[in-house]
């Protein structure tokens, strides 16, 4: 960022922005620092690039930021497209509002138009990062179980369909300014214990030891633990619209992939 910010943006078709620091890192406490640092390197990193694109004399047609589903307000019942409001729920709603706020560029004059695809992705499921290999290992050791209830919404994405729904809106481009949820179709009714039983199924192993909502808050903290505890049921309506087909549209085809 610090070559962006003096030397501005270099020639590119795209800029695509997936920085932030892992809120959920249970090795971090939830200190004002912390805090500060989760904002800062999405904030701050989104502005650097917003003004580097504007400023460029030759900007990218596609201006791709990835954010959160976490933008639409946690609920076990309501259905949230991306036409949906959010925005004011709580910290991460709030944080996702203002990263998605600043990535706005100004009126091109008489310049080429960038085209602004703000990306809201559910938690997203690979082999080698995101949020998958750390469940694995209690799961392993049949210590594996819900979190809290188990019925709070699980809106998730495979690695793979991200990165072609990425790909897509490259190529592709589309209107400055949209929206399109990154979570898979089956999402919409997933909840926690759905993924923990699908989970269970595809490495032979039980998983009857539920994680206690006590012991999330106290681990995370109450800014951090709703982000596990609670969940949106998010629908991806116009990412289909668009024509986009994933490969993987449940959590049976998911997980038969990542864990063969």
């Amino acid at each position: 960022m610090e070559d962006i910010s003096k030397k501005g943006l270099p020639p590119c078709d795209a800029a695509v922005n997936l920085a932030g620091e892992n809120v959920l890192n249970p090795l971090k406490r939830w200190t004002e620092a912390f805090k500060q640092e989760v904002i800062s390197s999405r904030i701050e990193t989104t502005r650097t690039l917003t003004q580097a694109i504007s400023k460029s004399s030759n900007p990218p047609r596609s201006w791709i930021l990835v954010t959160g589903v976490g933008y639409y307000p946690p609920s076990q019942t309501h259905q949230y497209s991306e036409e949906s409001p959010g925005g004011n729920a709580d910290f991460l709603s709030r944080l996702v509002r203002d990263w998605e706020q600043v990535a706005e560029l100004p009126p091109s004059i008489n310049k080429p138009s960038t085209q602004l695809v703000r990306v809201r992705s559910g938690v997203v499921l690979g082999r080698d990062g995101g949020a998958l290999p750390s469940m694995l290992w209690p799961f392993r050791l049949c210590l594996g179980g819900p979190i809290g209830s188990g019925n709070q919404p699980f809106p998730w994405i495979h690695i793979e369909d991200l990165c072609r729904l990425l790909c897509q809106c490259i190529e592709q481009g589309g209107s400055s300014g949209d929206v399109l949820n990154a979570v898979s179709p089956s999402a919409v009714k997933d909840t926690n214990s759905d993924f923990t039983q699908a989970l269970s199924m595809a490495l032979g192993r039980p998983a009857f030891l539920p994680v206690p909502a006590l012991a999330i808050k106290a681990l995370l903290g109450e800014d951090r633990a709703p982000m596990l505890l609670e969940g949106q049921r998010v629908v991806p309506q116009k990412t289909l619209q668009s024509g986009f087909t994933f490969l993987y549209p449940d959590l049976k085809s998911a997980l038969a992939d990542l864990l063969k």
